[in-house]
């Protein structure tokens, strides 16, 4: 008899586990939001959510004005924001009128219990007008083709 309630004791804590992690997961909110844009580190991040969003028009607006910049549907055809887990930013590296954010990009390999790998690049922006612009980023967000003398 008492090896029953204990058993009943030990299902019970687990179905109260289960959900309260079924409670969180369906309540949460989903955090990621535009930032203020303020800084080259803000607008780095707002281009990656804008794609993300699939808001292309804002995402758009954060490319500089510079010669050969692609246009609307040119960006529309090679911008590319598939297969990338999770990209963290760091601060800005600001020289003058340019600046450097570092990007690490977590993926994985597609399979089940694999590791994920890691591996780093960087966004190029400039101030135009009193604005940060990218100028320059890793192709997963970004055109082969964009800004070159064609």
């Amino acid at each position: 008899m008492k090896e029953d309630r204990f058993l009943t004791g030990i299902l019970l804590g687990i179905a109260l586990l289960i959900i309260a992690s079924l409670v969180v997961f369906f309540v949460r909110k989903d955090t990621q939001t535009y930032l203020p844009e303020d800084n080259p580190k803000a607008i780095v991040h707002n281009y990656i959510f804008a794609l993300q969003q699939e808001d292309y028009e804002r995402a758009y607006g954060y490319l500089a004005d510079e010669e050969n910049k692609p246009t609307f549907n040119e960006f529309l055809v090679e911008v590319n924001n598939d297969g990338v887990d999770d990209v963290q930013l760091s601060d800005a590296e600001i020289n003058g009128d340019t600046a450097v954010v570092a990007l690490i990009f977590t993926n994985a390999n597609g399979r089940v219990f694999t590791d994920y790998y890691e591996y780093d690049e960087r966004a190029l922006l400039i101030l135009q007008d009193g604005a940060w612009k990218i100028l320059d980023m890793d192709t997963r967000f970004w055109g082969w083709g964009w800004y070159v003398e064609k």
